[in-house]
């Protein structure tokens, strides 16, 4: 039975959520604050945490979020928001959240979504550690190594990367990474993953051979350690 952890302030929607997602077959548990939320967080495994943007005291939403990530936690989240701007959902994707709902929602849309965030936590403890050539990514500790070197690695940038070594030796699309990595069902039309991708080449590719993170021009991208496969559908490394 998958876990749950809900975090809104809110009497009615909280009670809404909590018996909506029992009834789905989650084991749910409920807090009211960002600090209450951040304790229960740390006393258990969770496989998804749906989470008010507008909590009240000194952590709202985002800041669950970020202090979460700071301190390594890849817990699936979820945020309800009534903030419903593009802005605003950018701002809340940007923060290391999984996922960005609006409020009023359709329960439905958020079972989908929270099943789907359940899933792929379930889907990334079936392999413990992924390997590429000498890069290595274990996934119950969040630590990457190139060879004998430590790589460290912010949240995005190491689902990022499991992303990319899942799909060893296959062209990445970009709507494949905004729906995959940042689950963008929305084109943001930003950078954002040309940046990222540079970023994390940096890190697994500069001062080691051969680079893994290639080019796939007018495609994607492709992890490989085989430069000749990539080159093969006319990728620049």
């Amino acid at each position: 039975m998958p876990h749950c952890l809900v975090i809104e302030d809110d009497d009615e929607t909280r009670a809404y959520l909590c018996d909506a997602l029992r009834a789905a077959g989650y084991a749910v548990q409920a807090e009211t604050s960002g600090e209450d939320g951040l304790r229960r967080l740390q006393e258990g495994r969770w496989d998804v945490v749906v989470l008010d943007r507008m909590l009240p005291g000194q952590v709202d939403g985002i800041g669950v979020i970020e202090r979460l990530r700071a301190r390594g936690d890849a817990t699936p989240v979820l945020i309800l928001s009534a903030l419903n701007s593009v802005d605003e959902r950018v701002r809340g994707l940007r923060s290391g959240s999984d996922d960005y709902l609006t409020k009023p929602f359709v329960l439905s849309e958020l079972l989908a979504r929270v099943e789907n965030l359940s899933r792929r936590a379930a889907w990334s403890r079936e392999v413990s550690v992924l390997q590429v050539a000498d890069l290595q990514l274990d996934l119950r500790t969040m630590r990457a190594t190139r060879g004998a070197t430590a790589i460290a690695l912010q949240p995005r940038e190491m689902r990022l990367l499991e992303y990319l070594m899942r799909h060893e030796g296959q062209i990445v699309t970009r709507t494949m990474l905004l729906e995959g990595v940042w689950e963008y069902h929305f084109d943001p039309q930003t950078n954002v993953i040309d940046v990222q991708v540079s970023r994390l080449r940096g890190k697994i590719d500069k001062d080691f051979s051969p680079a893994l993170i290639h080019t796939v021009r007018g495609a994607g991208y492709m992890l490989s350690a085989q430069s000749s496969a990539a080159s093969s559908h006319g990728a620049a490394a």
